[in-house]
């Protein structure tokens, strides 16, 4: 038994593309067979109290055609929380659907927008979030504190390994959660969004895994290992916050089936390692 979910969809405005114009139907789509709404990208900047009102009646979804993610970064800007997120250009690959170059959707398109819209509208009893049953974070934590001046910065003494671009991986066997620091997500400001990888994303060590927008910025994220992508951490849709408020336990990212830790590891720190390097970063960055 299922049943369909409302949205408030913000599309992009990239009209001009293909990809844009796979979001336009499929936004369309959506307010035909659920009653979602749309934000206009273009009259938002002059509606912006009507458009924030509608935007907190319903689940904002944002649809960005491309990677240039041109309605995320609206959606930042006007400060909107958002609910799902996906980039027409990316689902394109996943689902093995190669989009045309025509402005006029081909059968292929219109095969992606109907994949998308039952993807999207369908909310299964036994819930939206699917999470791996492996628990890779050790159940007991032990920290070690680092302060400058107000500023406190947690690093866990064991069981996690870390690269310098400030990312972390706790491995379980042959299979990995993988996170930011404290130190990364305290610099990166308030979280906004996390932009996962696929699932079955084939990652390489130091490639991207996914990014995540702050009211500051939009910060990638670098794989500490190599490996396929088995799953995302779900509770993050709703509750990006979690990055800041616990990024080494519930704010974890996503879960990889390792290729080779042992040749992974030769390239990352343990705890006695990272944590000058922690120390060094944090006050450097608040020297005055």
């Amino acid at each position: 038994m299922s049943k369909n979910k409302q949205y408030v969809v913000l599309p992009c405005n990239g009209m001009d593309k293909a990809a844009g114009c796979v979001t336009r139907e499929l936004a369309l789509a959506l307010t035909e067979q659920s009653g979602s709404e749309i934000i206009c990208p273009v009259l938002f900047h002059v509606s912006d109290a009507r458009y924030k009102k509608l935007a907190g009646d319903h689940p904002l979804l944002v649809i960005d055609g491309c990677p240039t993610r041109c309605a995320s970064k609206l959606a930042v800007e006007k400060g909107l929380k958002v609910a799902n997120k996906l980039t027409v250009t990316e689902e394109a690959k996943t689902n093995g659907i190669e989009i045309g170059k025509s402005l006029r959707l081909d059968d292929e398109g219109l095969r992606l927008v109907k994949t998308l819209t039952a993807a999207l509208l369908r909310v299964d009893d036994v819930g939206e979030s699917r999470q791996l049953a492996v628990k890779t974070i050790p159940a007991d934590v032990e920290y070690e504190i680092y302060q400058k001046d107000k500023f406190i910065f947690r690093l866990p003494k064991s069981g996690f390994f870390f690269n310098e671009n400030d990312c972390w991986v706790c491995v379980n066997g042959d299979t990995a959660r993988v996170g930011v620091t404290d130190y990364l997500q305290q610099s990166a400001s308030d979280v906004s969004f996390f932009n996962p990888p696929a699932l079955g994303a084939k990652i390489e060590q130091f490639g991207t895994l996914g990014d995540i927008e702050t009211s500051k910025a939009l910060v990638e994220v670098v794989s500490p290992v190599t490996g396929k992508v088995v799953a995302i951490n779900e509770a993050l849709k709703n509750a990006p916050e979690l990055i800041n408020q616990d990024p080494y336990e519930k704010g974890w990212l996503a879960e990889l089936k390792l290729t080779d830790f042992e040749k992974d590891k030769e390239l990352l720190q343990d705890f006695a390692g990272y944590f000058p390097i922690l120390k060094r970063k944090v006050d450097e960055f608040h020297v005055k």
